[in-house]
């Protein structure tokens, strides 16, 4: 799950990493907080002000408030099968909101004439929002949606095409053979969006991202 914040004080950086489990974990919570409250260190303590605590004079505070700005679980769920309109109610809510927007989802499948049983099969893969990893399952099985459809690792490689995955899912034949398919499994005209792989390699070691454009 992927999710940022702005915080409505001047906190430093070392706050901010000092915060980032609290905030994760509140994130996942099944409650709906619009702010999120957590630790925070006060200006004068960060700067070494006497009678702070720690080796580099840091003293913690509790002013800080945080604003839950974007939700992102499962790739394309919210970017392409949410109404527009209701973004950025998305972005404010749990991953265990599936009452509100699941019905959102299926009926965005729905309303290309694609059969109810491939939204409601869809839907079941992707609410609750979340990633899911079954650490017990061989590694070479790992990749979005392969905990669901083929028993695998679960989670999502960064080499994981899921726009097509995701565009095949939906439109194509890849789960359901009805006649109402537009496209062949990663063809185009919809299928794909007909990029093969990332511009740069990923990194053998941490952080394994790719190296950025400059």
């Amino acid at each position: 799950m992927h999710s940022k914040h702005r915080t409505r004080t001047g906190a430093t950086l070392f706050a901010l990493a000092g915060t980032l489990a609290a905030i994760a974990l509140a994130a996942c919570t099944e409650t709906k907080p619009e702010n999120i409250a957590g630790p925070a260190f006060s200006a004068s303590g960060a700067s070494g002000a006497s009678g702070a605590s720690g080796s580099g004079g840091v003293s913690p505070a509790s002013s800080s408030v945080y604003d839950q700005v974007e939700f992102l679980g499962n790739p394309l769920v919210s970017e392409v099968t949410i109404v527009k309109a209701n973004h950025e109610s998305y972005n404010k809510t749990q991953p265990y909101n599936t009452a509100t927007f699941r019905p959102q989802t299926e009926a965005f499948i729905t309303g290309f004439g694609r059969p109810q049983a491939l939204a409601s099969t869809l839907g079941s893969v992707l609410y609750p929002d979340i990633l899911i990893v079954d650490a017990t399952k061989n590694v070479s099985t790992a990749g979005w949606l392969s905990w669901a459809l083929s028993s695998g690792w679960g989670g999502r490689k960064l080499t994981d095409d899921v726009v097509d995955l995701g565009l095949s899912a939906i439109f194509s034949t890849f789960l359901s053979n009805e006649s109402t398919a537009f496209c062949a499994p990663f063809q185009l005209p919809l299928c794909t969006d007909n990029v093969g792989a990332n511009d740069k390699p990923f990194l053998s070691t941490f952080p394994y991202l790719a190296n950025p454009t400059i």
